[in-house]
């Protein structure tokens, strides 16, 4: 039996957000859907996170919450889930993340998400995986975050290929096609 495939979503819990930014997450649950790939992800029923979770169900994605600790004592886990992976911070949530999928994609987000980022890529540029974090950049969200990597990179701050483990999509299409080399590899 072929190993199911899995994309680990990144982004905000936040209610407060511009609506173009729920339906551009929406788009991508969606898709994922359509792609017949579960969606892993921080398991809280708020903003961004909800959204996404929300499209990809009704697209018939299985849904896979990795749930701390904290989002249970608080009651803001998800009603979605197909199946819940509990554990006790956030630490263990990014690597629980990372292990269970096979690409992770940043949607936008805060300081969470940007954590998230750079915890797959410092454990990428030193050799302990080989997966992608992609950011989808909506409505050039991840602008400034990118120039600050090249800066860092020109100056001899980065090791590695920052593309290569850091692409930027910039539409749904290239999201999709990032997304599509991963899990078929």
């Amino acid at each position: 039996m072929a190993k199911e495939k899995s994309v680990a979503v990144f982004c905000a819990a936040s209610e407060n957000i511009s609506p173009g930014y729920f339906e551009a997450v929406a788009e991508v649950g969606a898709m994922l859907g359509r792609m017949g790939a579960a969606l892993v992800y921080g398991g809280a029923r708020f903003g961004l996170m909800e959204a996404t979770a929300r499209a990809a169900k009704n697209a018939g994605a299985r849904i896979v919450g990795v749930v701390p600790d904290i989002l249970v004592e608080r009651d803001r886990v998800s009603t979605l889930l197909d199946e819940k992976i509990p554990c006790r911070n956030l630490s263990e949530r990014k690597d629980i993340m990372l292990a269970k999928s096979d690409i992770l994609v940043a949607l936008p987000g805060g300081i969470g998400t940007l954590d998230e980022i750079f915890h797959v890529m410092a454990a990428a540029t030193i050799g302990y995986h080989k997966k992608r974090v992609v950011l989808y950049n909506v409505n050039g969200f991840w602008d400034p975050l990118t120039d600050m990597l090249d800066r860092f990179n020109d100056d001899g701050f980065i090791r590695g290929n920052v593309p290569c483990f850091m692409p930027v999509a910039n539409s749904i299409g290239e999201l999709e096609t990032l997304i599509n080399e991963a899990i078929n590899e």
